[in-house]
Parts: C-alpha cells; sequence; structure tokens
C-alpha cells in the first residue's frame, strides 16, 4: 500500500513537474516571440525610415536639377533675345543712316538745282554778248567782203549743215510726238476702259507670322524638355519658331509662305490642344498639311471659276493655289495673276476680239506666272520654270509662248502674248500694288545717272521724282539745241534697252535755260 501510494505521489509529481515544465516552457517562446517581433518591427521601421530619407534627397536632387535646367534655358532665351534685340537696333541704324544719307542728297541736290538757275542766268547773258558780237562781226563781214571762195563755201557749207541738222530734229521730235499723241490716246482709251471694268484687290506680306497663344505657360510646352518639342516641330516644318519675350505670342519665320502656313497652323492646334509632344507635333503637322493641300486645290479652283477657264490639267491647278501662299514685290501672286487675267480679257473685248480669243488670252494672263510656285524649289528662271511645267501637262502652245514672253525673254509673236504682257505691266505698275526697298530704290537712281552721265558732252544729271525724272545739264560748248533733241533720245532708246521696271520716265536736257523733254 505504502509502495502503491509513494509510485502515486511520485507520477503526480512527474506530472505537475512535466505541466510547470510546459508552462514555463510556453512563457519562454512567448517572450521569445515578442522579441523577435518587437525586432522585426525595429528593423522594418528602420528600413521605412532610410527609404524615406533616400526618397526625400533624390527628390531634392532632381528639383536642384530642374531648377538649374530652367535657370539655363532662360539664360539661353535671354541671350538669344538679347542678341535679336541687338540685330534689330542693328538694322534700324543702318536705316536711319540710310535715311540721313538720302537726307543729305536731297539737300545737295537742291543746292545744285539753285546754281543752275544761277548759272542758266549767267549763261543767258552770256548768249545776249555772243548774238550782240556776232551781230556786229557780220556788219563787219558785209562791209569788208573780203572772203576767198572756198573760205566762202565753206562757211556756206557749215551753216547749212547746222541748219540742216537743226530741222532734221525738229522733224524727228514733231513725228514722234505726232506719233505718241494718236498711239497715247488711243491706247489710253483701251486700258482706261479695261482698267475701269476691272476691281482687284492687292496684299502685301512678310516672311514671319504671329501665333496668338492661350495663355503664356504653352511656350514652356511648345519647347519642351531639353527643346525636343521645338526641335520635332522646326524639324518637321523647315520653318523657325522665334519664343521671346512677347506675351503670349511666338512668331514663325519662314521664306517659304506655304511651309510657314503649315508651321503656323501646326502651331494653333497644338496650343488648342495642350498637350505637346514629339507624336502629337506629328500629328497636327501631318493634319495642317492636308488642310493647306485641300486649301490650296479650292483655291485653284476657285481662280478656274473666277476667270472662267476650263479644262485645266488637275497639276496646274493645284500648283496655280500654291500661288495664294506666294508674293512678289509685296504683291500676292494669284491675286495678281488673276488681276492680268481679268486685264488682258477686257483688253481683247475693246479690241474686238472673238470670245474663243478672249479665253485663250484670259488662261494665258492667269497662268503667266506659274512659274513662280516652283523656284522655291527648281533651278532657273519663273519663267523658264512655268514654260517647262506647262509644257509637260500639254498646254496650248499660245498660252507657252504667252508665258515666255511676257518679261520679254523672247519676242512676243500673238496677240495673247502682247496684252498678257500688258496686262502684266498695269497689274505690276497701279500705285500700291508693289513696293520696292530703299537699297533698290537707291539703286535705280543710281543707273538713271550713270547712263545719261555716259554721253558726251553731259557734265551732270539728276534723277528725281522716285526715279520717274532725269535732268541733264549739258555743256553748252558742245551740245547745241538740235543736238540737245537728238542726245534725248539716244537716252530714252539706252533707258529702253538697259532698265526694266514699269511706269514713264522723263528726260529732261537742259541747256541755256532751255530744256528738250522725250517721254518713254
Amino acid at each position: 500500500m505504502e509502495t502503491w501510494l509513494v509510485g502515486l505521489l511520485i507520477a503526480v509529481t512527474f506530472l505537475v513537474a512535466g505541466v510547470i515544465g510546459i508552462v514555463v516552457g510556453m512563457a519562454i517562446r512567448k517572450k521569445r516571440d515578442e522579441q523577435t517581433t518587437g525586432n522585426a518591427k525595429a528593423e522594418a521601421a528602420r528600413i521605412i525610415g532610410d527609404a524615406m530619407s533616400q526618397a526625400e534627397a533624390k527628390k531634392k536632387e532632381a528639383l536642384l536639377e530642374a531648377k538649374d535646367e530652367m535657370q539655363r534655358l532662360r539664360s539661353e532665351l535671354d541671350k538669344e533675345s538679347r542678341e535679336r534685340r541687338s540685330d534689330i537696333q542693328r538694322q534700324e541704324n543702318r536705316l536711319a543712316q540710310k535715311e540721313e544719307s538720302l537726307d543729305r542728297k536731297i539737300d545737295r541736290q537742291e543746292k545744285r538745282e539753285e546754281q543752275l538757275a544761277e548759272q542758266n542766268e549767267r549763261v543767258k547773258k552770256a548768249l545776249e554778248e555772243a548774238e550782240t558780237a556776232r551781230d556786229k562781226q557780220l556788219s563787219e563781214l558785209e562791209v569788208i567782203a573780203g572772203l576767198t571762195r572756198d573760205q566762202a563755201r565753206e562757211k556756206l557749207l557749215t551753216e547749212l549743215d547746222e541748219t540742216l541738222t537743226h530741222e532734221k530734229a525738229m522733224r524727228v521730235q514733231a513725228n514722234a510726238q505726232r506719233t505718241s499723241e494718236d498711239s497715247q490716246m488711243r491706247a489710253r482709251q483701251i486700258l482706261a476702259t479695261a482698267i475701269q471694268r476691272c476691281a482687284a484687290d492687292h496684299s502685301a506680306e512678310t516672311t514671319v507670322s504671329s501665333v496668338a497663344l492661350p495663355s503664356d505657360e504653352i511656350k514652356g510646352r511648345v519647347i519642351g524638355r531639353e527643346g525636343r518639342n521645338v526641335k520635332v516641330l522646326e524639324s518637321l516644318t523647315g520653318a523657325d519658331f522665334i519664343i521671346d519675350d512677347t506675351p503670349d505670342v511666338i512668331t514663325v519665320s519662314c521664306f517659304d509662305p506655304v511651309r510657314r502656313k503649315i508651321a503656323a497652323i501646326t502651331l494653333e492646334k497644338l496650343a488648342a490642344d495642350g498637350r505637346i509632344h514629339p507624336a502629337k507635333v506629328e500629328e497636327m503637322f501631318s493634319k495642317a498639311k492636308r488642310e493647306i493641300e485641300h486649301e490650296v486645290k479650292r483655291a485653284g479652283e476657285a481662280a478656274l471659276v473666277e476667270t472662267g477657264v476650263p479644262n485645266m490639267h488637275p497639276d496646274i491647278v493645284r500648283l496655280l493655289g500654291r500661288l495664294k501662299y506666294r508674293t512678289s514685290f509685296g504683291q500676292n501672286v494669284l491675286k495678281h495673276s488673276l488681276e492680268v487675267s481679268h486685264l488682258a480679257g477686257l483688253i481683247a473685248l475693246e479690241l474686238g476680239c472673238d470670245p474663243a480669243t478672249v479665253k485663250l488670252v484670259k488662261r494665258a494672263g492667269l497662268l503667266h506666272d506659274i512659274g513662280k510656285a516652283l523656284d522655291h524649289e527648281s533651278e532657273g528662271s519663273h519663267v523658264t520654270l512655268g514654260v517647262e511645267y506647262a509644257k509637260e501637262r500639254r498646254e496650248n502652245a499660245n498660252v507657252l509662248h504667252a508665258i515666255e514672253a511676257h518679261h520679254g525673254d523672247v519676242e512676243p509673236r500673238t496677240l495673247a502674248a502682247f496684252l498678257v504682257q500688258a496686262g502684266d505691266a498695269i497689274s505690276a505698275a497701279r500705285p500700291g500694288a508693289r513696293r520696292d526697298n530703299v537699297e533698290q530704290y537707291v539703286k535705280r537712281l543710281r543707273d538713271l545717272e550713270d547712263i545719261a552721265k555716259s554721253f558726251e558732252g553731259v557734265e551732270t544729271a539728276f534723277a528725281m521724282q522716285a526715279g520717274r525724272e532725269v535732268r541733264i545739264v549739258v555743256n553748252p560748248d558742245h551740245i547745241n539745241d538740235a543736238q540737245m533733241t537728238i542726245m534725248a533720245n539716244s537716252i530714252v532708246r539706252r533707258v529702253e534697252d538697259e532698265l526694266s521696271y514699269p511706269g514713264t520716265i522723263k528726260v529732261h536736257v537742259i541747256r541755256e535755260s532751255r530744256a528738250v523733254v522725250m517721254a518713254k
């Protein structure tokens, strides 16, 4: 019995010890797990803190880089803006210098006119004295009458030669004046009627276009990161985009008006959309190009409808529409071509031509400058290019000849060629139709004066009235009144042969306060 109790106590003791051991083990394991979890949480907190510190450092570094890049772009833009302002200032200074030079020339010219007036008075007095001396000499010769036969014959022939030269000059002048008056009266009637019946607009364009932006923020988007957007724009369009300090405006510069228009439309579409990146730039460029091509085609078709010219090759119609974006001396070439077509057709009607001839003349007038839509892309004059292009499209031979002859490259042989020449001259010479720059104006005056001064016996020459009038002062000891008329005609022919611009130039040859006037 006691053995059993002892065994039971031992069993109970072992059981209690096992339970206690299990409880103690679980407590120790729980404490160890809690310690491991705390260490893991601390490690996770440390890793998160390090990551946040690194992210903050990278964020600050990126901000600094962005600020540096913006500062660099701003510096480049400021530098470019300063350079452009400097260029503009230099151009303004050159123009101011040229204006001052012109003012000085005008002052010198006025002084020369005053000196000429004084010289005329002196020459008049000298002439009166010479006439008096000559009368006295003739009286003495009549009294003396001691001339030999050869001397008398020589003197008689000399006086007869002078008389015949004077009479020839007077007859040439009278015939020229009568012919000029008759032809001018008839030409004025025809041209005045044609011009009165033709009402045409004219417009002037430059090589730059301004595009308005919704806000100044769009400029930065147009530039793009490291200028990639504007580089893509310039590469696709072939135009220069000038982004300066002007608020809400970007300037598009290009000598090709079609490319400039496509570039401006592309920029307008991008500004309206607001999403600007290389792919979007290419998409908007394609849309703008299609719009311009459609507009070019419509402009060509509208020109055919307006002039009543049928059956035109589609390629010529599209090329004709491109003239809408082409200018010559500030005159829109498409409007100029329409005006020439109308004028030439009206002159043909005034001359009594049949309807088929009138249509041919209008067709030739419409296509006479078609080569100006090609001379940006090909070599050669617009006359040669226009003839070759129209010939390849099997255009009428009379139309080809009118295109070739409208600038005098060949002698006109048909009525259409003459009328297109006349219409072209009228359209170009109309006041306000075209503009010349200062260099061309000065060159024209210099050329006129050089032609006049090249004749023997000319002391000086002045081009006046913007090159529409030339006053020539000759040496009275070498040039007499009859020779003045012949010289004036010779100068007129030289001007007709060597200078080519529309209008009338008056030539005044001045000797001893008398002037002979010839008009070109």
